[in-house]
């Protein structure tokens, strides 16, 4: 069993929002956020309807974002 969640990138903007994050940007399909305080914490979640993310595209996000599969189920 893989260690993450399955999840959308809509559930995924929400739960980093609810968390710190703030959006800095969007285009087109992808939405850009940034940590309040670190600004290094970045991350670019691609939402496409209602088809969850591939366990990769999530933790690529997770890493750069600077969250732990962990911290995201407990948000979540």
């Amino acid at each position: 069993m893989s260690g993450l969640p399955q999840v959308t990138g809509q559930r995924l903007v929400r739960a980093l929002l609810k968390y710190g994050f703030i959006e800095s940007r969007q285009k087109g399909s992808h939405v850009l956020l940034v940590h309040k305080e670190q600004k290094e914490r970045r991350a670019t979640v691609p939402i496409h309807g209602n088809r969850d993310l591939k366990p990769g595209t999530l933790h690529a996000i997770l890493k750069g974002a600077g969250v732990s599969s962990e911290e995201l189920r407990d948000w979540l």
